[in-house]
């Protein structure tokens, strides 16, 4: 490939739009998006609204450091929240609900920017939405939103609960749509306090959800109990290979009901899977692991390439895991064979975010067609989309890509997609493919020919040498371990193979790489070179 200069150009090219087996994707700019709806313009300057002060919306103003000792609790939650000048990454929740009239919009969506948090009606991509009028917003004194999570197992379209972290360490449970805050948990920073960096209501659960910490540990609460007064003690339930299950003890039931102390460093992400039976962990230890749940046992565990791992994701029918983190990866784990299946080399820096498409499914006639062109080709294209997913199977997924997954030849076919986001800006679309996971080239070949280009040899890159890339880096204590040559043969400019317990992973297909903001060009060399990549890339 580094041979064929016009195909490593074509990969490096940055695109405004393109299209999918199952569509068309295109870059909405920043003025697209005023012209459609105002935006909120990030945190307000000096606006610190306390408990009863009039805020913009009804309840929009809430204190959380308040009573005795608040000064002190100021002061330290200043401590645990973001350096001075620096927000928390912007989330985003979405519920459906369950309106009678069903005309009526049934989506809601819920993000955090800085120390303010909104709540709005989610419409579609086709219909405008007024950002400046939002269901509510509140704005908090003394921490910042970092996490949240509607539970949608509960949600109707009088009622919806929220739940959300924050960077001192407290949890707030609430509904937006009743504007009503209801309770406050661990608001003394008895039990915790850390930041919170994930927070996930149990599948099919009311009142039951977890909080993780940037301390490394789990807390199991439940709404309708109290935190209590003082600080909570623990007795040893279950204990295995890197982590603990502790039981709160008291007399009367109080939060937390349990406590989970996983690896070494931080937490950063959990996500329950599927069928709500296993829960994967991944932190600042740079390992994933998975728990079964009810009984508290290590399913597996992986490690990462280098670095800390920072987001995890199950894909649909629960059979693989992809994680992002420090090492600029992106990387497969099969759950089932305890294994990494594929690691995807697009990312220039870390990795903050992965996530399977649920509704991509597979086609097996067609390869899909891509194109980098005009607008003119995107309208024309766009009139022929009905008869283009015509040739996409819409029935069960996961009964799909069981079948899929047990077929022993015929032509390769996609089974899944998953999207991922780095602090590159890049946003890539990956397709793991049945040749992938499923290889058939002679044992001895599968062994030493999987990767072909190698890994970058250093630093805030995740490029290869020969593909000229620019792009943003430079993430401030964004650092790889140095590597140097063990081979005689290979250019001094190529980066080197990883490590022999590596090589039996598979790399995913080359991309096509989707356009950046303006002002960007292909010359920045936005999706990453040679290596491995990503299906479809677009900079953000």
């Amino acid at each position: 490939m580094a041979g064929d200069g016009g195909a490593l150009k074509d990969i490096n090219e940055i695109k405004s739009q393109f299209r999918t087996r199952e569509g068309f994707y295109k870059l909405l700019t920043l003025s697209d998006s005023q012209q459609r709806g105002g935006l909120p313009r990030g945190p307000s300057a000096g606006a610190t609204l306390g408990p009863g002060s009039a805020g913009p919306i009804p309840g929009g103003g809430v204190g959380l450091l308040q009573g005795p000792g608040a000064a002190a609790s100021s002061s330290n939650a200043a401590a645990n929240s973001s350096p001075a000048g620096f927000l928390p990454p912007v989330r985003v929740s979405m519920v459906k609900l369950q309106p009678e009239d069903p005309s009526e919009e049934s989506e809601r969506v819920c993000f955090n920017i800085g120390r303010e948090l909104y709540f709005y009606t989610y419409t579609n991509i086709k219909k405008a939405v007024d950002l400046s009028k939002p269901i509510d917003k509140r704005i908090y004194k003394g921490t910042q939103p970092t996490c949240h999570d509607f539970n949608q197992y509960s949600a109707t379209a009088e009622s919806v609960a929220l739940i959300v972290g924050f960077s001192a360490g407290q949890v707030q449970y609430l509904d937006p749509i009743k504007k009503e805050t209801s309770k406050l948990f661990n608001e003394e920073r008895l039990i915790d306090k850390s930041k919170v960096t994930c927070l996930k209501w149990l599948p099919k659960s009311e009142n039951l959800f977890l909080a993780s910490h940037a301390s490394g540990h789990l807390y199991l609460y439940n709404v309708d109990h109290p935190c209590g007064t003082t600080a909570p003690q623990y007795s040893l339930l279950r204990q295995g290979e890197g982590f603990a299950v502790y039981a709160c003890k008291s007399k009367t039931p109080r939060n937390p009901l349990l406590r989970w102390a996983v690896g070494e460093g931080g937490l950063n992400e959990f996500a329950f899977s599927p069928d709500g039976v296993h829960v994967a962990c991944v932190g600042q230890d740079g390992c994933l692991r998975v728990f079964h749940f009810d009984s508290m046992e290590l399913q597996g565990v992986m490690k990462s390439y280098f670095g800390g791992l920072l987001c995890v994701s199950w894909s649909p029918d629960g059979k693989y895991l992809a994680t992002g983190g420090e090492d600029d990866l992106v990387t497969v784990w099969s759950f089932a064979e305890s294994r990494v299946v594929a690691r995807g080399h697009g990312h220039k820096s870390w990795v903050n975010v992965v996530a399977f498409d649920p509704f991509t499914t597979s086609l097996e006639d067609e390869e899909p067609m891509e194109l980098s062109g005009s607008e003119e080709d995107l309208h024309q294209g766009a009139q022929n989309n009905s008869m283009h997913f015509g040739r996409v199977r819409t029935s069960s997924t996961l009964s799909r890509l069981s079948r899929h997954s047990s077929k022993g030849g015929g032509s390769p076919s996609v089974t899944y997609r998953f999207g991922s986001v780095g602090q590159d800006t890049q946003f890539c679309l990956w397709d793991l493919t049945d040749d992938v996971l499923f290889p058939r080239l002679p044992l001895s070949r599968a062994f030493t020919n999987t990767f072909g280009p190698s890994l970058p040899n250093s630093g805030s890159g995740g490029v290869n040498s020969s593909s000229g890339g620019g792009g943003s880096g430079g993430v401030e204590g964004h650092h790889h371990p140095p590597s140097t040559n063990t081979g005689t043969s290979n250019p001094p400019t190529l980066p080197l193979p990883l490590p022999r317990s590596l090589s039996r992973s598979n790399s995913l297909p080359h991309p096509t790489v989707a356009n950046a903001s303006k002002g960007q060009g292909a010359s920045e060399g936005g999706g990453g070179g040679g290596g491995e990549m990503p299906r479809d890339q677009m900079s953000t």
